[in-house]
């Protein structure tokens, strides 16, 4: 298809995100809008699960900023398979974080139970790919009966590099009451991060969903096959190649079905050829 800018300028609409951004007004901003939510709702605050790396970390201290000036609670998760490879970084979110309560919620037996019983019902193994959308949605099972029992909203944290690619799994990390970094790009809430005095090892620290039991660790560029300053270039308004162009849009139409909610008979799927 090659480069296309009304395209690129439909999705940049969609995801709402900026070509320059100022951190300092985005920090207010953002804890205004977390602060408002539960003003209006009424819950008794957030709850999020840290993976250790620059998105749970920057919604998590956006989130305890807002709930101590409301007087809430905000409650982080540990949710390891196991032992997790990069388990100090998530201790370091905490520490830069400071959260109200952590909980340490150990996904492996659930998921491993899962996986036998899968086997047990189907006679096939259920491959790692798939393992690895079980573990994200076994997160987020575990987040919600937290926020179920405490009158809590589930933190999101897509935001406008993720979304254009789709690049979350569907009711796992991609489910969430509410998103504190929509319409940031990767780097624009590394900016963020820095006006809060993180440490870098967050926004230095090398993107990557972790799910692969045969991969761990997989660094999301090699999965998407372009770069996350390819994306902030798409994102920003800048002419990117052909190439670029196309894994993007690919991505995105891909996993299209991820933004949107179900499909009902108000849809338009009516084939081409159907005599009705």
């Amino acid at each position: 298809m090659g480069y296309n800018k009304g395209i690129q300028q439909k999705i940049i609409g969609e995801v709402k995100s900026l070509p320059e951004i100022n951190p300092g007004r985005e920090i207010c901003e953002r804890v205004k809008f977390l602060r408002s939510f539960l003003q209006k709702t009424g819950l008794k605050g957030f709850v999020l699960g840290l993976s250790g790396g620059q998105d749970s970390t920057l919604s998590g201290k956006l989130a305890q900023t807002a709930v101590n000036v409301e007087g809430k609670k905000f409650i982080a998760m540990k949710l390891p398979y196991g032992e997790q490879k990069d388990a100090e970084d998530v201790e370091l979110a905490i520490d830069f974080i400071k959260p109200d309560i952590v909980f340490n919620f150990d996904i492996k037996p659930v998921v491993d139970a899962f996986c036998h019983e899968y086997e047990r019902a189907t006679g096939e193994i259920l491959t790692d790919y798939h393992k690895g959308n079980v573990k994200a949605r076994i997160r987020m099972v575990a987040q919600y009966a937290v926020a179920g029992m405490k009158s809590l909203a589930v933190l999101g944290t897509d935001h406008a590099s993720e979304n254009c690619t789709r690049f979350f799994t569907k009711y796992g990390d991609g489910a969430a009451d509410i998103l504190p970094l929509f319409g940031l790009t990767k780097f624009q809430g590394a900016e963020l991060l820095k006006k809060l005095d993180s440490p870098d090892r967050f926004y230095k620290k090398t993107p990557s969903p972790d799910l692969l039991d045969n991969i761990p660790c997989r660094p999301d560029e090699d999965e998407l096959g372009f770069t996350y300053q390819d994306i902030e270039d798409f994102l920003t308004g800048k002419e990117v190649c052909d190439e670029v162009f196309d894994k993007i849009y690919a991505f995105y139409l891909k996993g299209d079905h991820k933004a949107k909610p179900p499909i009902t008979i108000y849809d338009n799927y009516t084939l081409s050829d159907d005599p009705t």
